[in-house]
């Protein structure tokens, strides 16, 4: 469903108003950087999953591409929570959006001016909503990720994407429903827009930041929860073939949530289904973010209350 408002530079557009002119720098050159943010639906109405966090890595995605961003973060925080609130969702996605606008044109870049957006949708399950339980199948793509002397892997910058866009088409053209990239040293580093985790023999391994991840706020998430639940954490380098002998393997990200794997390279994972861990990463995360169980880690950011029930 789309939304009706769209904020936009301080001001709220309706969505079929929110436009950019053709020469919009981030169009030629991806000088953009971006966020991908959930808001769920809670017995007290809408609640966005880590949104400090995520404005906050925001903003170092613009330190790190040299883009001033022209609003503080209190400032975007409340954007988020009043359009949300405004398009009336009981949950939904949020795309908070820096980019370079209509300028002179050249790499360079700075002398564009700096724009920031704001809109919200109904998105569901990036990948498929039986995949939460069952599994996806995936393959290990035949793109890297980036060398930490090329790109920064650490901001979400728009321009990198087509990175992930290689990874994620020719799995697609594959037959699979998503990629695995390795890194510039031929160990595994991510999916083309979640990070990944690998269980074996009752261990979580994870890739460390040298790997070239984008460090994920809902890997934060699923570390926070499987410290509290005891296991324990390997930040290691994983080689190709570990995958394969894995116990459990699941994908992490904003889009994805917890999305378990259930083969690579036409490999069967354990069982071939969802594994124990992975089911108890998710049972404590879609509890908490559902507001089934209690916020303990302060997570959630409450939009609006919802109205009591007739008679109540």
């Amino acid at each position: 469903m789309t939304a009706e408002w769209i904020w936009m530079n301080g001001e709220y557009v309706k969505w079929d108003d929110a436009n950019v002119h053709v020469t919009t720098h981030a169009l030629h050159y991806g000088s953009s950087v971006f966020e991908g943010v959930r808001a769920y639906a809670t017995p007290k109405g809408p609640a966005v999953f880590r949104l400090r966090e995520h404005t906050h890595r925001l903003a170092n995605s613009c330190k790190i591409a040299r883009i001033e961003l022209p609003f503080d973060e209190d400032s975007l925080n409340n954007a988020v929570v009043e359009t949300i609130s405004r398009n009336k969702h009981e949950s939904c996605y949020v795309r908070p959006l820096v980019f370079r606008g209509a300028g002179p044109l050249g790499v360079e870049g700075r002398k564009s001016p700096v724009q920031v957006v704001i809109f919200t949708l109904d998105w569901g399950r990036y990948l498929g909503a039986e995949g939460i339980e069952q599994g996806i199948d995936v393959q290990v793509s035949s793109w890297r990720r980036i060398a930490p002397d090329t790109f920064a892997s650490l901001a979400k910058i728009g321009g990198q994407y087509v990175n992930s866009q290689f990874i994620s088409m020719e799995a697609k053209d594959n037959g699979f429903t998503e990629g695995i990239a390795l890194d510039y040293n031929g160990y595994v580093s991510e999916g083309a827009g979640e990070n990944i985790f690998v269980i074996l023999d009752g261990v979580v391994y994870t890739p460390g930041i040298g790997s070239s991840i984008l460090m994920g706020i809902t890997r934060d998430s699923a570390l926070t929860i499987l410290k509290d639940l005891g296991y324990e954490i390997r930040y290691e380098a994983i080689a190709r073939d570990m995958l394969y002998i894995a116990d459990e393997i699941f994908f992490t990200g904003t889009a994805a949530e917890v999305t378990p794997i259930r083969s690579v390279d036409r490999i069967k994972i354990g069982s071939g289904s969802r594994g124990p861990i992975t089911k108890a990463v998710q049972d404590e995360f879609f509890a908490i973010t559902s507001g089934q169980k209690p916020d303990k880690f302060g997570w959630l950011t409450q939009v609006r209350q919802s109205e009591p029930a007739s008679g109540d």
